[in-house]
């Protein structure tokens, strides 16, 4: 079935339930699997900073949380028995759905998935929807998982 997974991960409740998933589902197929940490290198940019404050300083400590996110869920994978490889990439210049449909192909994944927070009307439109433009452009399957109670107040509205 599948063979090698791409788990995309952010530190939030719904990308460990993605974890969760792919898991289960490594066991199931024997699956391999690759762990994404994508840093937004010019999110966390105000333009007050000085230069040498955000590559000494706010650059390294982002990496350290984005290495410490993916460690932490390839010792628990690894743990089961599952072959893991994990990839922190930091980009400038695409957007993260972009960089994640790329390092699926780069990486032959032949499933990716995501966390996603179910997010309607105003606050999608507002934050975006990383998950679904995944969704929408990537050439293999794509699984997102959400938590349980978010599918009532997604139809509740």
């Amino acid at each position: 079935m599948y063979s090698r997974l791409l788990v995309a991960l952010d530190g939030t409740e719904t990308s460990q339930l993605a974890l969760d998933h792919a898991a289960c589902l490594a066991r199931l197929a024997g699956a391999s699997v690759v762990l994404l940490h994508v840093l937004e290198t010019f999110r966390h940019i105000s333009g007050f900073e000085p230069a040498e404050i955000y590559v000494h300083d706010v650059l390294p400590r982002m990496r350290e949380s984005g290495r410490a996110i993916l460690d932490k869920a390839a010792a628990r994978l690894r743990g089961e028995g599952i072959e893991v490889e994990t990839i922190l990439l930091e980009h400038t210049t695409e957007r993260v759905s972009e960089a994640i449909v790329r390092l699926a192909g780069e990486s032959h994944c032949d499933l990716v998935l995501l966390g996603t927070h179910g997010r309607r009307g105003m606050d999608r439109l507002l934050l975006g929807s990383d998950a679904e433009q995944v969704v929408r452009i990537a050439p293999v399957p794509v699984l997102l998982v959400r938590r349980p109670g978010n599918v009532q107040a997604a139809n509740a509205g």
